[in-house]
């Protein structure tokens, strides 16, 4: 796509730990997460509302605070790094590029399936 900063959304382990951000800068791809409150509070809304189905509008609300808060510190896309989140924030939520890594992990999958990836 393109783009050589982006934010990362997930779990805290996911946002804090070298794993997934090193595959993405090994690529040039310079990766932001979320300020410490920030990070807990995406964290927490993973566990204790998503995990177990609860979607809100305040939720929905703070996730896009957060991500406005990464574009205005120079990101160009936003990863949403957990399955879980795609049940909250969707790209008609923002105009920022949302790469949804359970879309893409299940479009690649059926690619793959029928012999076209």
């Amino acid at each position: 796509s393109g783009i050589t900063k982006v934010g990362l959304l997930g779990t805290k382990y996911t946002m804090q730990q070298d794993f997934y951000k090193c595959i993405l800068e090994n690529r040039g791809i310079h990766v932001v997460i979320p300020n410490e409150d920030q990070v807990e509070l995406v964290n927490g809304i993973i566990y204790n509302e998503l995990c177990l189905g609860v979607i809100s509008n305040e939720s929905k609300q703070q996730y896009l605070d957060i991500i406005g808060d990464l574009v205005k510190s120079g990101v160009q896309g936003v990863i949403l790094g957990c399955t879980e989140i795609g049940l909250l924030i969707k790209q008609d939520d923002t105009d920022i590029p949302l790469f949804d890594t359970t879309l893409i992990h299940a479009k690649n999958a059926a690619l793959i399936s029928i012999g076209r990836a």
